[in-house]
């Protein structure tokens, strides 16, 4: 039997049909990144999530500068192992022998806290669909919605979110110490121009990926009060094993020490804080995989990134401290994006990066 390895690259939509880096992989989906109408992924038999995303621009890791002519830009997760898809209402899926990734886009209704009540539904059909498939454990989620910081129904509509995902976590009997993993939450970036609604993604496998924290912060599961009625459901990043590979997956990353923002007003002191944190992160995952394998297995410089950037001016500052941070040319694509907490300016998190064993 092949091996059923998972493989995460950041391509321009319209370069994808033809890039050599898919010769001999089969697609299992991707997230698709633009404000354009009519680009389409290279499969379209495949799952493809489309976020209203504007992308500021693309640094690859051999070249300094940052391409900013890019309009759409794909993140597409390949595996050399026979892909199925299907749809059952509102999610489209694709799946191995050890993999499942699907996707969902629900428009909310205009009923109070609809954004909660899309949430909730929209989990609680993702959690039929893993029961259905037998696929027990989530490895990442995404999710993107309109107006993150914007307040209805006297909350704000990330809280609203947090409160509708939960409530299907509960419904689904998902013990949330056991269930929690990577994920992010973003907000489109121009919501008055678009239709309100929630994005989800997720990848799922057969074997329990493992939480990973950070030291220098609190658990988002046990943040106090003041950051809405129902914690966010996400530990800072997972490590998930498939055959003789190692997959680590970060989830977005911010300037937060302990559970309180830190830096407000400050973007390139916010980045040099995320970027710590994200090295805190990747410090604990190499521990874990030492103590397996005897040998760390991820670098700073050797990793795809996925940067939103709240305000479209501050790129440029935030890629030059990457590249002085990390100290090479860094593979990133940069969006822009709503941060979760209003203070926030820039939330990096890390595409799926690899290890063998």
């Amino acid at each position: 039997m092949m091996p059923d390895r998972l493989i995460g690259q950041h391509l321009p939509c319209d370069n994808v049909a033809s890039d050599d880096v898919i010769v001999g992989l089969n697609l299992l989906g991707s997230i698709r990144f633009s404000l354009a109408e009519g680009v389409q992924a290279w499969d379209s038999d495949k799952p493809c999530l489309t976020v209203p995303l504007p992308v500021l621009g693309v640094s690859q890791a051999d070249n300094c500068g940052v391409n900013t002519d890019i309009s759409a830009c794909c993140e597409v997760l390949l595996t050399d192992a026979v892909v199925h898809s299907g749809q059952i209402g509102d999610i489209r899926y694709a799946m191995t022998d050890d993999l499942l990734f699907a996707v969902l886009t629900r428009e909310e209704g205009e009923e109070p806290a609809a954004l909660q009540q899309a949430s909730e539904d929209a989990y609680a059909q993702m959690f039929a669909l893993l029961n259905a498939h037998d696929y027990p454990h989530v490895w990442r989620y995404w999710n993107y919605m309109a107006a993150i910081n914007e307040p209805s129904d006297g909350l704000e509509r990330y809280r609203q979110f947090n409160l509708g995902r939960q409530a299907a976590f509960d419904a689904a009997g998902r013990n949330l110490a056991e269930h929690v993993t990577a994920a992010c939450a973003l907000g489109f970036a121009t919501p008055q121009q678009l239709p309100s609604g929630l994005c989800v993604a997720l990848l799922a496998g057969k074997t329990k990926p493992v939480p990973i924290e950070n030291p220098r912060q609190v658990r988002a599961m046990d943040y106090p009060l003041q950051y809405g009625p129902r914690s966010p459901l996400f530990s800072r990043a997972a490590l998930a094993r498939l055959d003789d590979q190692s997959v680590l997956f970060v989830s977005g990353t911010a300037s937060i020490v302990g559970h309180e923002s830190v830096h407000p007003n400050d973007v390139v002191a916010q980045t040099r804080e995320t970027l710590t944190n994200i090295e805190a992160i990747v410090t604990e995952a190499n521990r874990l995989l030492s103590a397996n394998s005897g040998q760390p297995a991820f670098n700073l410089a050797d990793l795809s990134y996925r940067v939103y950037v709240r305000h479209a001016a501050d790129m440029s500052h935030i890629h030059a401290e990457m590249v002085r941070w990390i100290g090479v040319p860094v593979s990133a694509l940069f969006l822009q994006a709503d941060v979760c907490r209003q203070e926030l300016l820039v939330e990096i998190e890390i595409s799926p990066a690899s290890a063998y064993h």
